[in-house]
Parts: structure tokens; sequence; C-alpha cells
């Protein structure tokens, strides 16, 4: 009896347990949804964007938001592109005038930047087709601005020098200097430059120190900006740069520096995403950079030239030439899934899991509740037997087995009683057996059948027949 209910209670453990490993595992699963971990591929080092995109993660911890950032830094944006197409990065600064993967959707334009070519007035250099044979001096020379620069040039069919030419530069070329912000003017004044060159936000202070150089060192104390002609027809041609309108004013009001809107063209830095990003996590990636911008700013000034893409229409942005992802649209034009359609999924598997759980729980508590029930039922039919056995047997010893026996299941019963709930039924039922059973043998005593040997037996049997079972 007591092997079989070993068995059976070694399998209701087993039950017992997978139910409890199922619905920690459920919890762990819908606690770990809670917090999206992302990882950003950050390039150039030497740019703005890795102070603004660690700014970002540590203003996302400092929040508690559901998403974190894990940053990946990389010298080039052309390196941050290919981690974004390879798959080793969730989101990428991205350049895509430089390099543009084709699993990549924006989110933000992290920094719009112009090509901005700025010359002393009466130098002549007003238009491209000007710069022939010049000397543009440069103040950090990137491997993307030199590609973007030379694209430009190559298309008015001028061809860029990188080093410095020794004498005059040739018919149809433009060199390309590079020097150091405190030698700018000393260099425009002795010819080593004719203009400065810059792929910069208009803006950033950085470009305002570069043309008030430049006004210095003109002798009426005016700039003369290079306009690009026809943008629009240059952008058509490479659709991943952009029109650049520079307002009339933009470095200055007394007097207007430029004195009229300069149009030019410029590439952007972009928080890009893979495609197959979610799009709750992308919008909720749009919504925590634009509601953390302001405080982002008293970290770094890049934060402030964070600005959302334009577009027209919803189909527009996705279908644009360099499409935005539909999770960033549903963010700009308000429409982001509510908390049940965002986590329905969730919440019909904890639904469903909870009630799978309870029900479990329900039958282990029926199969132990009965098992309980069954135990006790055993002993209360061992006891019926021990008293038909005694009915029938006359030898002493081995009535006095019976008698020992009918102690230990009175025991049994009554330790099991004290330990756990039992119906009090099947306990009234197993306290008539006790009595019966032991009645019996008394009765089995007194007839005499038993000798000399059952008067010691019946000493031991006397006092209250429920004392066990008490």
């Amino acid at each position: 009896m007591r092997g079989l209910a070993s068995i059976l209670l070694r399998r209701e453990f087993i039950f017992l347990a997978l139910a409890v490993l199922l619905g920690a595992a459920a919890v762990a699963a819908y606690w770990a949804s809670r917090a999206t971990v992302l990882t950003v591929a950050v390039a150039p080092r030497d740019g703005t964007e890795p102070a603004l995109i660690q700014a970002y993660a540590d203003a996302l911890a400092k929040q508690r938001k559901e998403i974190r950032l894990r940053t990946l830094a990389f010298d080039d944006v052309r390196d941050s592109a290919e981690a974004l197409r390879d798959g080793r990065a969730d989101l990428a600064v991205v350049r895509p005038d430089v390099d543009l993967p084709d699993n990549g959707l924006t989110l933000a334009i992290l920094r719009d930047q112009a090509m901005i070519i700025a010359a002393p007035e009466g130098s002549g250099i007003s238009r491209f087709p000007d710069l022939d044979r010049k000397r543009l001096a440069i103040l950090a020379h990137r491997d993307a601005d030199e590609a973007l620069i030379r694209a430009l040039l190559g298309h008015y069919g001028l061809t860029l020098i990188t080093s410095e030419p020794q004498g005059a530069v040739p018919p149809r070329h433009v060199a390309l200097v590079e020097i150091a912000e405190a030698d700018l003017a000393d260099a425009i004044a002795h010819k080593r430059a004719d203009a400065v060159i810059s792929v910069i936000a208009p803006t950033a202070p950085t470009a305002q120190r570069i043309v008030d150089i430049v006004q210095r060192a003109s002798r009426t104390q005016k700039v003369s900006f290079v306009d690009v002609e026809n943008a629009d027809a240059l952008v058509a041609r490479m659709p991943r740069l952009q029109v650049v309108t520079m307002p009339a004013e933009t470095f200055g009001g007394s007097p207007k520096v430029p004195a009229e809107d300069v149009h030019t063209v410029g590439a952007s830095y972009r928080l890009m995403a893979r495609s197959s990003l979610p799009r709750s996590v992308a919008a909720d990636v749009t919504q925590h950079l634009f509601e953390l911008r302001s405080g982002m700013a008293n970290v770094t000034p890049a934060a402030d030239y964070v600005q959302a893409p334009a577009y027209d229409s919803t189909v527009g942005a996705t279908s644009a030439r360099l499409p935005i992802h539909p999770g960033a649209v549903d963010y700009f034009e308000r429409e982001q899934q509510s908390f049940i359609e965002r986590y329905e999924t969730w919440i019909y598997l904890i639904a469903f899991l909870s009630g799978g759980i309870g029900s479990a729980a329900a039958w282990v508590g029926q199969r132990l509740s009965r098992l309980r029930r069954e135990r006790v039922e055993e002993a209360t039919d061992r006891l019926l037997e021990i008293r038909r056995e005694a009915q029938d047997t006359s030898d002493a010893a081995r009535l006095q087995v019976l008698a020992r026996e009918i102690d230990d299941l009175a025991g049994e019963i009554a330790k099991h009683a004290l330990e756990r709930p039992t119906e009090a039924r099947t306990l009234s039922a197993a306290l008539i057996a006790i009595d019966a059973a032991r009645s019996t043998i008394k009765r089995a005593i007194a007839t005499g059948r038993t000798g000399n040997a059952t008067a010691a037996l019946s000493e031991d049997m006397a006092g209250p027949t429920s004392a066990a079972a008490e």
C-alpha cells in the first residue's frame, strides 16, 4: 500500500513542478518583453553623433523607458551602414549619400548639412564654374565630405585635386587644401586659399566662426556665397542629396549675411532602423527621441538639430527616395497602437496560461485530496480484513499481531488526520473500523478460545476503543 501511495505521490509532485515551471516561464517572458534592448551603430567617431546617441541612451535608462540602447562605435558611416545591413545592429547612424543600406528606414534626421562655399567679396566666386583653378580650404577633411565635393564638381566638369599643387592649379581643376581654423585668415590673406568649403549645418557654431573669418579677411567686410544653380536638377541626378536653402541673415543681420537666400545642396545624418523592426518598437524609439530631446540638449548641443523628416502623406513617407519607417510615421501622425493593440498577444497568452495553470493547480489539488482519501480508505479496508480474520482465528499469537497492526493503523490514520485535511465521512468510517476490529478481538478473548495466552492480550486491549484515533 505504501509503495503504491509513494508512486502516486511522486507523480503528483511531477505535475505540480511542471505547472510551477510553466508559470515561472510565463512570468519571465512577460517581464523580459517589457525592456527591449536595441543595438545602435554609431559613426563617425569625430562627429557629434556619438555624444548625441550616448545622451539618448542615458536618458532612456534614467527615465526607465521600455527601450534600452547598446552602442556599437565605428570610425566611418560606411561601417555603421554595413552593420545595419548585415544585422549586427537594429539602429544605425547613416549618411545616405555615402552608403544607404537596403534594409534601412529613417526614424529621424539627426543633423542636416549644407555645402557652404564662402569667399571674400571681390574674389569673383559666386557660382560653381567660378571655382575653376581655385584653391578651396577645408577645416576637417572627411572622406564622406570629399566624396560629396568631388561629385558636385564633377557635375560642372571640374576635377578635384586633394593635394596642394606646387604652382598654379591646372585648368578645369579645383584644389582641396586642409587648413586649421586658426590659420584660415592668414591663408586667405596670402592667397593660399581662395575660398573655404565646409559640409556643415548652417546654424552650427563652427559655421558661424568660418563665415566670420572670411568676412574679416574681406577688404569690404562682405562675404560671397556660391549659389548652386538648378539645385533641383542636381538632386534629381543624385537622389540621396537634398536641396538646402540658407535664408538671408543666417549668419548675421547687420549687414545681412548672406544678403539674400542662398541655394545649395546637402546631405543628412539620419537615425535609421532595420525595416524588420516592429512598428511599435520603432514608434517608441522615435517618440522618446523627440520627447527627451530638450533634456539631451543640456548634455550635448547636437540634440537641438534633431528633426523629423519632411513628407506630404503617409504613402509619400513610405515610398520616398529615403523612406521613413512606418513606426515613425505612426508617431508623427499620432496613430500609435494602444496598449491593448500592442500587447494583445501577450495578454491573450497570459490569460491562456493563467487559466491553464489554475486548472492544473485545481487538478493537482483534487488528485492530492483523492490520494489522501485513498490512503485512509485503504487503512479502513485493512481494518475490516483484520476484523474478519479475528473472527475466524483461535491463534493467540496471531491475534496479538493483529492487535498491534490495529494500533499501527490507528496511529497512521490519526497522524494523517492531523497533518492534512480529511473528509469527515472518511475519518468517521475509519474510526468505526478501528472500534469494530478491536471489539472483535476482545470478544475472541472473552470466549476463552485462546487459553492463558489471551488473558495477557485482554489486559493489553483494555481501555477506550477509540484511544488510538484520538
